[in-house]
This record gives C-alpha cells, sequence and structure tokens, in this order.
C-alpha cells in the first residue's frame, strides 16, 4: 500500500484514476467521432498534419517552458525515431477511423500493449515469462474473433487499424526510455514537434486547400486529443496502471454509442467479445508488469 494518503495504491488514489481514465476514454471517443465525421474527403496525412499542427499551437505555453531546446545527440536521435514512427501510426489511424466502424477501430486499439510488451522483450531486454507469453496469444486471439478471418472480408481499415498498434506501441516504448533521463513534459513536447515535422513532407505531396469547417473540426480534435493525454497522464499518476487498464474497456462502450446513435452503426457483438478478451488480456500483461516492479524494488531496499 502506497504511504502517500491519496496516491497510487489506496482506495482514494485508484478511484480518482478511475474517473480520470473514464474521462479519458470520453475524449479520445470524442476524437474518433470528429475524425469519422471528417470522413475520407480529405488525404488522412493531411489531416494527421494539421491535427498535430494545432497541437503544436495548443501547447505553446509548455513548450515555451522548457529548459533546454537542444538535447544531447543520443537523445534527439530518439526523439526523431518515435516522431516518425508515430506519425506513421496516426496516419493509418486517420485511414481506419474513417473507413471501419469507431467500435471496430476502439477495440482493436487494445492491442497496442500486447505489442509494447513483445517490443519490450526484443528491444529492452524485459524477460517474458510463460504467463505472459499466454496472455499475448489470447489478445492475439481476441484479434481473430473481432476480424473472423475466413467468415468477414477483413477490410483495408481493419488492417491499418492493425498495423498502427504495433507502431504506437514502439512510439510508446521510446517514451518508456526516454523517461530514464526527460521530463515528461519535454517528451509530450517534442513529440508534437517531431511529428508535425515528419508529417509534413507527404502532406505537402497530398495538399488541397482545407475548407474553413475542416480546419474547425481539426482544431477541436488537437483540444479533445490534448485534453484526452493530461487526463490520461493524471490518470496513471493517481491509481495503478492495473486498476485503470479496465477501466478503458468503456471506451468500447462510449464508440458503440457514439457509432449508433450519430452515424447509425449497428453493434457487432463479436467485436464486443474480442475488445473484452483483449483487455483482459492486457490488463493481466500490466498486472504482471506491476508485480515485478515492486519485487525489483522490494530487492533493491
Amino acid at each position: 500500500m502506497s504511504s502517500v494518503p491519496n496516491g497510487p495504491g489506496t482506495a482514494a488514489g485508484n478511484l480518482r484514476g478511475i474517473g480520470w481514465m473514464i474521462l479519458t476514454g470520453v475524449f479520445f471517443v470524442g476524437v474518433s467521432g470528429v475524425v469519422r465525421h471528417l470522413g475520407t474527403d480529405m488525404n488522412p496525412i493531411q489531416a494527421a498534419f494539421i491535427r498535430y499542427g494545432f497541437g503544436v499551437v495548443l501547447m505553446m505555453p509548455i513548450l515555451l517552458r522548457l529548459d533546454t531546446w537542444r538535447p544531447p545527440k543520443r537523445i534527439f536521435g530518439l526523439y526523431v525515431v518515435r516522431g516518425m514512427m508515430h506519425a506513421v501510426g496516426v496516419a493509418l489511424w486517420f485511414f481506419a477511423m474513417a473507413r471501419i466502424p469507431i467500435a471496430e477501430v476502439t477495440a482493436l486499439g487494445f492491442t497496442a500493449p500486447i505489442f509494447t510488451t513483445i517490443g519490450a522483450a526484443l528491444f529492452l531486454g524485459e524477460k517474458v515469462r510463460a504467463r505472459r507469453i499466454g496472455a499475448v496469444l489470447i489478445g492475439f486471439g481476441g484479434t481473430l474473433v473481432i476480424l473472423r478471418p475466413g467468415f468477414e472480408a477483413i477490410s483495408m481499415g481493419s488492417l491499418a487499424q492493425i498495423a498502427a498498434a504495433p507502431v504506437f506501441a514502439g512510439s510508446f516504448l521510446i517514451a518508456k526510455k526516454l523517461t530514464d533521463t526527460e521530463s515528461s513534459t519535454s517528451i509530450v513536447a517534442f513529440l508534437s514537434i517531431a511529428v508535425t515535422l515528419a508529417l509534413l513532407p507527404p502532406a505537402l505531396m497530398v495538399w488541397r486547400t482545407p475548407t474553413a469547417s475542416e480546419l474547425a473540426w481539426l482544431f477541436l480534435v488537437a483540444m479533445l486529443a490534448t485534453a484526452g493525454h493530461v487526463t490520461l497522464t493524471q490518470a496513471f499518476r493517481s491509481a495503478e496502471i492495473t486498476v485503470t487498464q479496465p477501466a478503458q474497456f468503456l471506451q468500447l462502450i462510449w464508440a458503440t454509442l457514439l457509432g449508433l446513435l450519430v452515424f447509425g452503426e449497428q453493434p457487432v457483438l463479436w467485436t464486443w467479445v474480442g475488445g473484452a478478451i483483449i483487455v483482459a488480456s492486457a490488463t493481466y500483461i500490466a498486472h504482471r508488469e506491476t508485480l515485478g516492479k515492486k519485487a525489483r524494488a522490494t530487492a533493491e531496499t
């Protein structure tokens, strides 16, 4: 139990963390709804570039407070690689969001923690026990439940979202590495700049003049996404990740309701079943990670 009265591990801290995570889900589903409303009229790369460009504007007060704009060469390289990876993931997500139901995008997005576990073993040297391997396989089983290959044709939108998950996982792993030396403020700020710059060349290649309405909607996307990242940080700060992880499943509820009420997307049972399997798998992985951290902390004391 945490020694901080309202910190992670306490009843008050966990309850507050769940509340922040629920709010995070509302913000991120709002992002999905706006992007879906924009549809396929604008190239996803251009839409992603404009969204992150607005994000840089919104984060300008934070950027101006950074201690340094010249990180060490090795750290700068990590920022660049992460920005390029995240840019690819965002473009894929925008592509998927305009083509498949919001609930399916949300459910498939839950696979990112599973890819993070695989990446941590491959690139960070973290040990993966048999139980974690089993959880990863179960998570992929949940993905197959959603896609039902052989029973349903797998759309390009679904493939794009599946491809986005490991890319986002790679971005998260680099962020995890950066936390060893860099502040969370610097990590978030440089991500916004790096993604915007990485998307600029391909965006110029497909550029068309956006309408005032499109700019307004994309600015709303940037505001909702920025708010979502803030509340997500608060959730992780307030509660243990094993507590907040299951609350992410509520995003599937909000996404399904949004798709049904606004876009007339009929909910699919297999999306719910597969999403539940994936979230359960990701929650177990988070649980094992928490136990591992506690064991290492005990050994060091």
